[in-house]
């Protein structure tokens, strides 16, 4: 998601309350589902492929403001200070993916094995594996202002993590998924990242190219970028809208499950939070680079997720509604994280001696 101009507190108001945006589209989402089930009829006829075709619109809408504001320029600088980016790699793409699959598997598959069906357990679990394998990789900044992180280090460790999704997304999905005998036909899943990945990159990457070179860094940055704001929220809360229409029935039949969805994603937010900070402690990091190295592995880019759960298996499905619940629980517990993580900043070495990327 897309970093809005900070106010004092660090932070805007539409992300402070981003929870209460989206207990709000749920709503008014549920409620036209329910009273104007036309509204969804139509959206329904309106596919390609059998991917709605609103629903990429919106996604766009959603991803291509956040990834014009990637500077991919500054990953040359990677060497300079390398420590906290492989903790990241590490934690984002050998670790997450992984306990966020044996969690979920848990709780769906044991702990809540009375409560919701085999069918539901398998389409939940597909959703969970969605947002595990997806790192944060815009929100991020949010997270690292909260938490008076270095924003040249934050850059490259969102650059590096936009590339390495690119190469490593499909096929660790596609693994997770297999492990669940959950079938997810490669051609399908690729198609999902070139269309709501590869397609918005590059058109961030080109945009962001060509306006730096006609009217400078200092325009794009201060008054071309700023005529987006609130524009990657408007297509975030009107897809939100879209799924919960078609989610309705499941929602009222089963308002329960919102619930039980939440429990696995929190419990996995703060372990992968806590994983990359101890180990950036460890590495003796800066809290600076220490601190948003935790934030980006315990977000998830619920976009993305989002968009290959609606296009994979369909907007009315769990594996969707289980991506969206991931929006509802991670601003609150995000916000919680930054608070921990200020208080135990002196656990880190001063920030002078940290030596930024850019440096």
């Amino acid at each position: 998601m897309s970093k809005e101009k900070s106010q004092s507190n660090g932070i805007s108001f539409f992300h402070k309350y981003l929870t209460v945006w989206v207990i709000l589209c749920m709503a008014a989402g549920v409620l036209i589902g329910h009273f104007i089930p036309q509204v969804t009829a139509f959206v329904d006829t309106l596919t390609y492929a059998n991917i709605s075709l609103p629903m990429i619109i919106l996604i766009w809408v959603m991803i291509y403001p956040m990834m014009m504001k990637v500077d991919f320029q500054s990953v040359k600088d990677v060497g300079k200070n390398p420590k906290g980016l492989y903790i990241t790699w590490i934690v984002n793409w050998l670790i997450k993916p992984f306990t966020m699959y044996g969690i979920a598997w848990f709780f769906f598959n044991v702990a809540f094995k009375n409560l919701i069906t085999p069918t539901l357990a398998s389409q939940y679990l597909a959703g969970a594996i969605l947002l595990g394998a997806a790192p944060c990789t815009a929100m991020v900044f949010v997270w690292s202002t909260l938490t008076k992180g270095n924003p040249a280090y934050t850059v490259v460790q969102v650059a590096t993590n936009d590339l390495i999704i690119l190469f490593l997304y499909v096929p660790l999905v596609k693994l997770l998924m297999g492990v669940s005998n959950i079938e997810v036909p490669w051609d399908t899943l690729i198609l999902s990242v070139v269309l709501f990945v590869v397609i918005p990159l590059t058109a961030g990457i080109l945009t962001r190219s060509m306006m730096t070179k006609r009217r400078g860094r200092d325009y794009f940055e201060n008054t071309f970028l700023p005529r987006f704001d609130g524009i990657t929220e408007i297509g975030l809360l009107l897809t939100l809208v879209l799924i919960f229409a078609q989610q309705a029935g499941v929602i009222i039949e089963n308002p329960l499950h919102i619930v039980l969805i939440a429990i696995p994603l929190s419990i996995q937010t703060f372990l992968i939070f806590f994983i990359a900070y101890f180990m950036a402690r460890r590495a003796k990091l800066s809290y600076d680079i220490a601190a948003p190295a935790g934030m980006i592995g315990a977000s998830n880019f619920f976009e993305l997720a989002l968009a290959v759960a609606v296009a994979v298996f369909g907007a009315k499905s769990a594996a969707a509604l289980a991506t969206t619940v991931g929006v509802l629980t991670e601003v609150p517990l995000m916000l919680l994280l930054c608070k921990i993580a200020n208080k135990t900043s002196h656990w880190f070495p001063q920030k002078k001696e940290a030596v930024s990327v850019s440096e």
